[in-house]
C-alpha cells in the first residue's frame, strides 16, 4: 500500500509498472483517473484549488486503503491526491488496485473512490473570471459511501 498527497502530476504508466514489479500472482489492475472538468452543475470553471491539512490528510487516506486491504484480497494499492491549484483537464486522483481476480480489483478501486469523496479531508474551491466557490458535499457521494456498510458517512 503507498498513500501520496502531492502537488505534482503522475505518470499513470510508472505508476502500474510500480505497483506490478516483480508480482507474478497478480492478474488484475484496475486504475481510477479523476481529472479536472471544465463544466460544473453549479456552472463553467476556469481553475479549482484543494487544500488539505498535511498529516492529518495521509493518515486519512491510509487509513482508507488499510479497510480496503481488509475487506479485499489485494496484492497492491495505490493512491495519488493532488492538492493545489488545478486547471480544466488536470489530473486530481490516481487510484490503482491489485489483485489476483478483476472482481476484488474493481470492488477495491470503487470503495476506495467512494470513501475519498466522502472520508478524505480536502476541501475544494471552484473558480471562474475571478469568482471563487467552495464546494460541498453531495448527497449522491454520501450515498454512494453508504453501500459499503460499515461507519457511518
Amino acid at each position: 500500500m503507498h498513500v501520496s498527497v502531492q502537488r505534482e502530476d503522475f505518470d499513470i504508466a510508472a505508476e502500474i509498472s510500480t505497483l506490478t514489479a516483480g508480482d507474478r500472482d497478480i492478474g488484475a489492475v484496475v486504475s481510477f483517473t479523476g481529472l479536472v472538468r471544465e463544466m460544473t452543475p453549479k456552472g463553467p470553471i476556469s481553475e479549482m484549488a484543494l487544500e488539505h491539512y498535511p498529516g492529518m490528510t495521509e493518515r486519512a487516506l491510509e487509513e482508507i486503503a488499510a479497510q480496503a486491504q481488509q475487506r479485499w484480497p489485494l496484492q497492491g494499492l495505490r493512491i495519488i491526491h493532488r492538492h493545489g491549484p488545478l486547471a480544466p483537464g488536470d489530473r486530481i486522483v490516481l487510484v490503482l488496485t491489485a489483485s489476483r481476480h478483476r472482481q476484488a480489483a474493481f470492488e477495491a478501486a470503487e470503495f476506495l473512490m467512494d470513501y475519498l469523496k466522502t472520508k478524505a479531508p480536502f476541501w475544494k474551491k471552484e473558480g471562474d473570471g475571478g469568482k471563487a466557490r467552495w464546494v460541498d458535499a453531495r448527497d449522491s457521494d454520501d450515498n454512494a459511501a453508504r453501500r459499503w456498510g460499515g461507519e457511518g458517512t
